[in-house]
């Protein structure tokens, strides 16, 4: 009797019950292995997990004499509100929130004027290219959503070999450009999928922007409620009094809450439990034990952890889907010049956006500061965002199985290569780019470089009385507040990024920490991230 006829057998009273403890036993088994591997030059978390999976869906796939390579079915409605809302949420409740909202204008314009770019050029590019190639069957929706799937980055790897301390301006944008990538993404093919492709014209792409501009800005405020009523919460009932667990488990269910109302709204579900962990961490954090501050922060990790693995692990167990592979019908050749082709779009897309971006970005910040170059980004910095972006990951996959699969299932030949396709592009950027990153890294940016880099970034210096000192004051005279208001106008025009941070900052302190909660700033515990 086979392995997976024993399997079977077992199974058959518990028939969701054995393939998921396999799942779980292979998903320690990359733990362990990935610890082992912590050191090595070329292996990361994610090359480990795809790695593992495709070795067990050989396993498997040798077992059921080339019937099957899956131990569990994937439903990109699990991965949606199972496995995508923690990995965001850790992603904002995590995030260094002074470098990230520093640079924040510069991060917005890669993560959503650079999508937009991305996607024209990879949908223009692959109706032009794919007919060539002799693979028809595609609808106008579908190349549009293929230019939404393959423009969602997945910077991990890049993160991975990235520090906070040693180039905090690089780390910042690469990862706040990968979370509002993603957001952006999403947000992009949902939009697409309400508009009325028969009429394709200039109204179509204008009320595509203003659903995306709907979608961005309600998202936003709806996790940014979820956090501060998160904070306020903690704040005046105090739950640690009595027990912590509580603590963790309302900001857990919290985030979840605003995740869940948001899909439930049919809003981004991506951007309102990122920017809920923002606002948790910057003030919620504050308001519990702290045994629970060092909880929550581990928690939260972990669970993030265990998704991201879980979903590479799929990945690599689902290169082997033989039924996919059967139902496609172009040669050999043609696949490999349609996975070529999307590849080098996807070169050029990034290309096409980081580069001239990061010119723009550089330009404003040297008329807004003159004195300093912490905040422009070097040629060899930009080389780095560039590659960072080139790999894809699990929301592409998700995006894909929304598109061209009914519950993980499809018949049609070319909805079949369109999954394959993105299997492929998935393996072959997160595995060949991925096992690049760490030389790349280091032959850019050695580390006494990268020291010094994060010596000269310095963001705005306030003193105490400039935080302390409240926007208008209704003890002063009305004079004193019109030129208070003058000054700060001027300042506002000749330095814009510079001045709306330094009067969040009097703001933050002088309203919101005393009712959210967390400490003025010059007090603040490292741990926060402010």
């Amino acid at each position: 009797m086979g392995v997976l006829e024993t399997v079977k057998n077992i199974g058959s009273d518990h028939a969701p019950v054995v393939p998921l403890t396999l799942f779980v036993a292979v998903l320690c088994l990359c733990l362990v292995i990935g610890h082992l591997l912590e050191e090595n030059r070329w292996v990361n978390e994610s090359i480990t997990a795809i790695i593992i999976g495709g070795v067990t869906g050989t396993i498997i796939l040798v077992c059921s004499k080339g019937k099957d390579s899956h131990i569990l079915t994937f439903n990109e409605e699990v991965f949606f509100m199972y496995l995508l809302p923690p990995i965001i949420f850790n992603a904002g409740f995590q995030v260094k929130k002074k470098q990230f909202f520093h640079n924040f204008l510069t991060i917005m314009l890669f993560g959503v004027i650079g999508v937009f770019i991305s996607a024209l050029i990879i949908t223009s590019g692959s109706q032009w290219l794919f007919t060539r190639m002799g693979f028809h069957g595609l609808s106008a929706r579908d190349y549009i959503a293929i230019g939404a799937i393959f423009s969602s980055t997945d910077t991990v790897c890049t993160l991975q070999v990235l520090h906070q301390e040693e180039t905090p301006l690089l780390y910042s944008l690469v990862f706040g450009e990968g979370v509002v990538n993603d957001a952006t993404s999403v947000v992009l093919f949902n939009a697409v999928q309400k508009i009325d492709i028969t009429r394709l014209n200039s109204k179509t792409a204008l009320h595509v922007f203003g659903d995306f501009c709907y979608l961005f800005s309600t998202s936003t405020i709806l996790g940014v409620t979820a956090g501060l009523l998160t904070a306020y919460i903690l704040k005046t009932l105090y739950f640690g009094r009595h027990s912590s667990v509580r603590e963790l488990a309302i900001m857990v269910l919290m985030a979840y809450l605003s995740y869940m109302l948001a899909e439930l709204l049919e809003l981004s579900g991506i951007l309102t439990v990122f920017f809920c962990g923002v606002i948790m961490s910057h003030y919620a954090w504050h308001n519990v034990t702290d045994s629970s501050k060092i909880t929550t922060r581990h928690v939260f990790s972990m669970m993030s952890f265990v998704a991201e693995t879980a979903i590479f692990l799929y990945v690599g167990m689902d290169a082997l889907d033989i039924e996919k592979w059967k139902i496609t019908k172009l040669s050999l050749w043609k696949l490999v010049g349609t996975y070529s082709i999307t590849v080098f779009l996807i070169l050029l897309g990034r290309a096409a956006f980081v580069f001239p971006l990061s010119a723009i970005s550089n330009y404003f910040n040297k008329c807004e500061d003159r004195s300093s170059s912490s905040s422009i980004i070097t040629f060899k910095q930009q080389i780095i965002i560039w590659w960072a972006g080139l790999m894809r990951g699990a929301v592409s996959i998700a995006l894909a199985f929304k598109q061209f699969t009914y519950s993980g299932v499809t018949r049609d030949p070319t909805h079949a290569t369109m999954i394959t396709l993105t299997t492929v592009v998935v393996l072959f950027t997160t595995v060949v780019f991925g096992f690049l990153t760490k030389p790349l890294i280091r032959c850019l940016l050695p580390l006494n470089q990268a020291t010094n880099g994060a010596s000269s970034n310095s963001g705005p210096k306030f003193t105490e009385e400039d935080i302390t000192l409240p926007l208008l004051s209704m003890k002063e005279s009305a004079a004193t507040n019109v030129l208070r208001a003058k000054d700060s106008l001027s300042m506002l025009m000749e330095r814009p990024v510079y001045t709306i941070h330094f009067f969040w900052r009097k703001f933050d302190d002088y309203y919101m920490r005393p009712i959210f909660g967390g400490p003025r700033h010059g007090n603040q515990p490292s741990g926060s991230g402010c």
